[in-house]
């Protein structure tokens, strides 16, 4: 496990001290993480010109070498992930994931690299669970006692997956996190669901209305369950981000209130690695929306992936 040492602009810790307790730590190393801002945004973008407001903290992380933990990531073999999987295995996570087709896991372009994308994990850190979701015993399969966060990252379309697949999915998560004791956890819904719709650009939001209503009843009734739910007494983060690319990690990651822009899917999984990794996390029970492009433009996704598969 890599142990944060998390500074934030009102924080009591100074510097001083944290390099105290690095000078102590028999071993240390720089792990990029995204800096999570907030800021008053204005101006042009793609052409628009729209006000962006953004909410704001600086997090900056210094993360210090220590026992190794374990994540457990659902929706491994989606686009964010194997983000997720990717980038904890990298700072030295163990990683267990559930999927019903082990063969689909493949490093992401992301992160990995055009080079790499695609090509199967080798990494002895990494264990492929076959299952589904929406079943219970697979679930609990996953989630043990040693388990020190889950990231839940499902996707895909309606008429694949069913239409209370990430609902009906979750519930099962929420039940065997309860069982084994295990309490953060993040997941990954979208810009527009729950009470974020007005920050969704006019062209999405007629999507929700249509094509993307039944996949948006479910998101915001996945949502419901921590919010309000079962799964409220959690150490929750549902994660809302803009329109997801497959481009490489910028390390920037905004928490915005306005209209929502674009993120890279790695930047997405850095900020639910975040989440559940760091001790002082500062939006757990929040439904934050994020992107890394203002709060005005929307990118959509390179591939094969849609916006909306996670």
């Amino acid at each position: 496990r890599y142990l944060s040492l998390v500074r934030y602009s009102n924080s009591s810790i100074s510097q001083g001290t944290i390099i105290k307790m690095i000078q102590q730590a028999t071993m240390c190393m720089s792990v990029s993480t995204p800096m999570v801002r907030t800021r008053q945004t204005q101006g042009r973008v793609l052409g628009a010109s729209r006000k962006a407001t953004c909410s704001s903290s600086r997090v900056r992380s210094l993360r210090v070498m220590a026992s190794a933990g374990k994540i457990a990531v659902f929706g491994g073999t989606g686009a964010t992930g194997s983000e997720t999987v990717y980038q904890a295995l990298e700072q030295g996570y163990e990683v267990v994931t559930l999927a019903r087709t082990p063969s689909n896991m493949g490093i992401p372009p992301g992160s990995g690299g055009e080079d790499k994308a695609g090509k199967p994990f080798d990494n002895p850190n990494l264990t492929v669970i076959q299952g589904d979701v929406t079943n219970a015993a697979d679930v609990a399969k996953v989630i043990t006692e040693d388990v020190t966060g889950v990231v839940i990252s499902l996707g895909g379309k309606s008429k694949d997956v069913g239409e209370t697949m990430l609902t009906d999915g979750s519930t099962n998560v929420i039940a065997a996190m309860k069982e084994k004791g295990v309490k953060r956890v993040a997941v990954v819904t979208s810009i527009g669901a729950g009470d974020s719709a007005g920050q969704a650009p006019l062209v999405f939001k007629l999507l929700m209305m249509t094509v993307m209503k039944k996949v948006f009843n479910d998101k915001n009734n996945q949502e419901k369950l921590f919010l309000e739910g079962p799964g409220s007494d959690l150490e929750y983060c549902i994660v809302r981000p803009g329109g997801l690319t497959l481009d490489a990690p910028t390390g920037v990651v905004n928490v915005i209130e306005g209209e929502a822009g674009s993120i890279a899917r790695a930047d997405v999984a850095a900020f639910c690695l975040g989440a559940i990794l760091d001790k002082d996390f500062p939006y757990l029970k929040q439904a934050p929306c994020i992107s890394s492009v203002g709060g005005t433009s929307w990118v959509k996704d390179r591939g094969d992936k849609g916006m909306m598969e996670a």
